[in-house]
């Protein structure tokens, strides 16, 4: 009888031990599955994040990633400050080489090859050599930006002023200039993921020369 007892005493030992081992089981595969849930939830979520960031430059220099809601409404915002920091690049120019050089590198992941055209043609013109020989600076305030966004590529016209200061004068001219703007992939020398076309410049007449002070 003693032994019949122990017997069975240890059938019910090993039906508990079964019992425990599958209920451990059970919660272990059921942390697995909530973690699997959860970090792919997480993933999604970080990949939307990803796809809803907007790059803006700030003063030039440093790129502030900023999340919105939708792309769409952002994208006039980034078109005109694309064509605005391209104009402050590709415009604003120091009496040095080096200068002119990495300003103009800066400029060119903007646009397209009739950025670069117009930068050897003004370079084979002489102009950033005269700049250099008077020591003249020149610098450019965009005034406004007119963009078309009913059409594709979007359609643009940019209203500058544009100063080269000289030893003795500055002469303040006028800067127009049209384009046109192409969806690209966003980059670190292209943070708004546009790209400028066919640029050409409609004026560039002087408005007014005075004497300085």
């Amino acid at each position: 009888m003693a032994q019949d007892q122990t017997f069975f005493k240890s059938l019910r030992n090993l039906e508990t031990s079964y019992r425990n081992i599958r209920i451990l089981s059970i919660i272990i595969i059921t942390a697995c599955v909530l973690m699997t849930i959860g970090s792919l939830i997480f993933a999604y979520k970080v990949d939307s994040d990803s796809d809803n960031r907007v790059y803006v430059v700030e003063q030039g220099k440093t790129l502030i990633a900023a999340l919105r809601k939708d792309v769409r409404e952002n994208r006039p915002v980034e078109a005109r400050d694309h064509i605005r920091r391209f104009h402050e690049l590709f415009f604003t120019l120091d009496p040095d080489g080096n200068s002119i050089e990495e300003h103009i590198r800066e400029a060119l992941p903007y646009g397209d090859e009739s950025i670069e055209r117009l930068y050897l043609d003004t370079k084979e013109k002489g102009y950033y050599s005269n700049l250099i020989q008077a020591a003249a600076s020149q610098e450019i305030q965009v005034d406004s930006i007119r963009l078309d966004l009913n059409q594709y590529p979007y359609r643009f016209r940019s209203f500058a002023r544009q100063q080269i200061i000289r030893l003795t004068k500055v002469t303040t001219r006028r800067l127009i200039t049209d384009g046109y703007l192409r969806n690209v992939s966003r980059s670190e020398v292209n943070p708004h993921g546009f790209l400028i076309e066919q640029l050409e410049i409609v004026d560039n007449s002087d408005i007014e020369e005075r004497l300085r002070r």
